[in-house]
């Protein structure tokens, strides 16, 4: 049993978590990981203060929390302090990095911050609280993204990050070689379909989305696989699915109920051929759903801002039975699972 000091621990962790947020994503916004690795070694915190155009009272008590959350290392010298990246940094938080979650940081921290604080009337009332949350009429999340270059943008890279940290692990979970045409539903950017591409290489992609995401997408899109990923307009619900011999679900089934999200594969099944298939990537709750806690934070966030909710592989695999899918298949990755399925 946890000693009092040591729940007393926890417990302020958990009550403070929400400034933890805004500190990682405030050094991002204001480039201090990126300077400490084009710099390449340690700099006082002065010089980052001048160099980055703020406060040095206000960077050196950013740049200490940023040493006790393990962002930044200190050394002393001459009883100054001089500041460099962490490895967690170097890899995760500088812009540069190919596994950069920077977009993602700030993208979460711009639009999602404020959303658990409607989470006890969304609870109450067992419906989304998008309109709150924003302070505008839009009937949700993803109308209120497309509303905007800026906004679009912002949520197509934070999803690049995602799949450039995660995506060839879900790709690689199962033997995809089969599937020389695939179709990636919802999917944006290319972000994802540049990491089936780079595993795949004889197959094509089409990332088929709303029109107004794909004519972002498509302006965004400096890619050397540009004969293999196409692009296509349309509604997922109530426009004809592109044929393909593999479609796939990344993070999006999640965003909706149990209902919607078999209307979804139902369709796909009879737009399937036989031997065709669908890959669904998401966070997996554990079956007695006692865990895995990002997948538990996530339903309550998706719960709040879009009505949706994460799922255990049982339940993905109720609704792809339902849909008429055989052999369906789970293998868990670091964060997201894979389900797989067939008709």
């Amino acid at each position: 049993m946890a000693s009092t000091k040591e729940m007393a621990k926890i417990l302020f962790q958990h009550q403070h978590g929400f400034v933890v947020t805004k500190i990682m994503s405030t050094a991002c916004e204001l480039g201090v990981f990126d300077l400490l690795l084009e710099s390449e070694g340690f700099l006082s915190s002065a010089e980052i203060a001048e160099r980055l155009g703020t406060s040095h009272m206000g960077m050196q008590m950013l740049l200490e929390a940023c040493v006790g959350l393990k962002l930044l290392r200190m050394e002393r010298k001459d009883n100054e302090g001089f500041y460099g990246n962490t490895d967690l940094a170097n890899l995760f938080l500088a812009k540069s990095s190919p596994k950069s979650q920077y977009e993602y940081t700030r993208f979460f921290s711009d639009f999602f911050y404020s959303s658990p604080q409607y989470l006890a009337k969304a609870i109450r009332e067992g419906k989304q609280q998008f309109p709150l949350i924003f302070g505008i009429p839009e009937k949700d999340f993803y109308t209120n993204v497309n509303s905007s270059e800026e906004k679009l943008q912002g949520f197509q890279n934070a999803m690049g990050d995602t799949w450039s940290l995660y995506g060839q692990e879900v790709i690689s979970a199962f033997d995809l070689s089969g599937f020389r045409i695939v179709c990636d539903l919802g999917g944006g950017s290319d972000a994802f379909a540049k990491q089936y591409i780079s595993l795949y290489p004889s197959s094509t992609v089409t990332i088929f989305d709303l029109p107004e995401v794909v004519e972002k997408a498509k302006k965004c899109s400096v890619s050397s696989e540009e004969h293999q990923i196409h692009f296509q307009s349309g509604d997922l619900f109530n426009d004809p699915i592109p044929e393909a011999d593999l479609y796939i679900l990344a993070r999006i089934l999640h965003c909706w109920d149990d209902e919607k999200c078999l209307a979804l594969l139902t369709k796909l099944y009879k737009a399937c051929k036989p031997g065709c298939g669908v890959l669904i990537a998401a966070m997996v709750l554990n079956e007695d759903k006692s865990g895995p806690l990002e997948a538990l934070i996530f339903t309550m966030l998706m719960m709040v801002v879009v009505g949706g909710k994460e799922r255990t592989a049982s339940e993905y695999n109720t609704l792809l039975g339902a849909a008429g899918f055989k052999d369906v298949q789970f293998k868990k990755g670091q964060l997201f699972g894979a389900v797989y399925g067939r008709k």
